[in-house]
């Protein structure tokens, strides 16, 4: 292969978008990879909850079904939630009462969804226009009513005025009479006036609301609708369960309306009780199923199916600026592949990645710098795993002490004393531990088996984690003596030298208590 076309092939991976909201609607269908039955469960009509870490590819599977529901005929509206409201910070202001924070939360986004639903009603043909409009009319005036709390003070006056004059009475008989008179004239006059002293404040009526949506579908008819919400992890904690009431009250029961929501597992809060009721969405009951990519991602038992997952990620990215750089570009994903990698290299990207997309291309994007004009080797892919780790992952933890302690607790235990990069947490003993959680969700540990079984204690069910790919090797590379690494020079281009990702349970079971003592 020429320099040319190697640089071709590494600029094509450079430039792969790293986030999906960046890139058009056209592309983002094109470049969309499902994984397992990942699509079959996400394209029901079932309202859902999709789980999944930073960089999983929410957003990506919420835009590619706004695509694929409306080449079908249905209508999809597509909220970002971390635009919506004002810049003040009025959700995270704890001054005001949850209350009055989380009504604005629910009026801020009823208007977002109308402005998307007026912008679809403009662009589509509707066999009654003027009933959706009616309904859109209805639908703001349920979401934006306004009433003001305060004192209310009544006032009376009276007035009275005296005049004087001369006054001529008329009558009207069959003969005409008049008669002048003079004196004086006293008019009493009252005056009452109401006082309002208080603030307006916004209020939400759900059968009203509710019955403005089920006008809103019948307008849409035979079309669906279906509400995508992305980034619910944004939202406050605290008022998430009242955004979610909202959806439970009013969106969910109306007919013709599927939603989905996409989140963040361990920062969201569908869900509070409220004596003998609750506020929210109770996962199973209102909505029919909670979907996790971090579980749909896991590859730790077919290494081949991982390997098809990204090779064909990368190839839809970056085939077509290749077909119009180049006079015969690869065909396929396999040849693609060959020509970006040398051989290992690929699959020792699949396992840095840890199943998480925008982690896979960002190690890409590096390794082909450091390539240059070469394909990519095992050793670009290491060092630019530890570049990633340096310059994303490890930020997360400047303002996190607690997080930061105990991924040096654990790096000590596992790495440096038990020369490994798994281990396995009894999932009863690790339950509420936030650091972990916390690790977790900043993609520094990585949870590779679900319910692992103790043959000795049945009872008992471990998870299997690993310590992120990008910071094990930064602790190689940067020469700690305490790792006795052998032959120190070779071991960054020698597929043996990071250790495999079993789990022994005679082996990596750690035990928190203990390690944090």
């Amino acid at each position: 292969m020429t320099d040319r076309r190697q640089r071709h092939v590494n600029q094509a991976l450079m430039r792969i978008p790293r986030r999906a909201e960046s890139t058009d609607r056209s592309t983002l269908a094109t470049t969309y990879v499902a994984a397992g039955s990942f699509s079959a469960m996400l394209n029901s009509e079932d309202h859902q909850i999709l789980y999944g870490r930073r960089g999983t590819g929410k957003t990506h599977a919420l835009l590619f079904l706004s695509d694929l529901v409306e080449r079908t005929g249905d209508i999809a509206v597509y909220v970002d939630l971390r635009t919506i409201g004002s810049a003040g910070g009025l959700y995270a202001d704890s001054s005001l009462s949850p209350s009055t924070r989380g009504t604005h939360l629910l009026v801020d986004t009823l208007e977002a969804i109308h402005e998307e639903l007026l912008t679809a009603a403009m662009e589509r043909e509707l066999a009654d226009p003027d009933a959706l409009l009616r309904a859109m009319d209805a639908l703001v005036d349920a979401s934006t009513a306004v009433e003001v709390v305060g004192e209310v003070e009544a006032e009376t006056r009276l007035r009275e005025k005296e005049r004087s004059g001369v006054g001529v009475e008329l009558s009207v008989s069959t003969a005409p009479r008049g008669r002048f008179s003079a004196g004086q004239q006293r008019t009493v006059r009252a005056e009452s006036r109401l006082r309002r002293t208080g603030v307006e404040q916004h209020r939400v009526l759900f059968g009203p609301l509710g019955r403005a949506l089920r006008a809103v579908t019948k307008a849409l008819r035979p079309s669906r609708l279906w509400l995508l919400l992305d980034e619910w992890s944004s939202v406050p904690l605290d008022l998430q369960p009242l955004l979610a009431d909202l959806l439970r009250r009013s969106v969910l029961p109306a007919p013709g309306i599927t939603v989905k929501i996409a989140a963040i597992e361990r920062r969201s809060r569908f869900f509070l009780p409220a004596g003998h009721d609750y506020l929210g969405i109770e996962i199973g009951s209102d909505a029919a199923s909670a979907v996790s990519l971090d579980d749909v991602m896991i590859f730790d038992h077919t290494q081949n199916r991982a390997q098809e997952f990204f090779g064909q990620l990368f190839f839809n990215h970056a085939g077509p600026r290749l077909a119009a750089m180049m006079r015969e570009p690869p065909q396929d994903a396999d040849s693609f592949l060959a020509e970006a990698f040398r051989r290992g290299a690929f699959a020792e990207l699949v396992r840095a990645a840890e199943g998480v997309p925008r982690d896979a291309i960002n190690i890409a994007a590096l390794a082909a710098q450091h390539a240059n004009n070469e394909p990519i080797a095992m050793a670009d892919v290491r060092n630019a795993a530890k570049d990633w780790y340096l310059r994303d992952k490890q930020n997360a933890l400047t303002v996190n002490e607690p997080a930061r302690r105990m991924l040096q607790l654990l790096v000590d235990e596992i790495v440096g004393n038990r020369r490994s990069r798994t281990f396995v947490l009894e999932q009863l003993a690790y339950a509420g531990h936030e650091t972990i959680d916390e690790l977790y969700d900043a993609r520094l540990l990585h949870l590779l088996r679900r319910g692992i079984v103790d043959p000795q204690h049945p009872g008992r069910l471990y998870d299997g984690f690993a310590i992120d790919y990008g910071c094990y090797v930064s602790l190689l590379l940067v020469g700690d003596q305490n790792l006795r690494v052998r032959d120190r020079g070779a071991w960054i281009s020698s597929p043996k030298s990071v250790p495999p990702d079993g789990f022994s349970l005679s082996r990596v079971v750690v035990d928190l208590p203990s390690l944090l003592k």
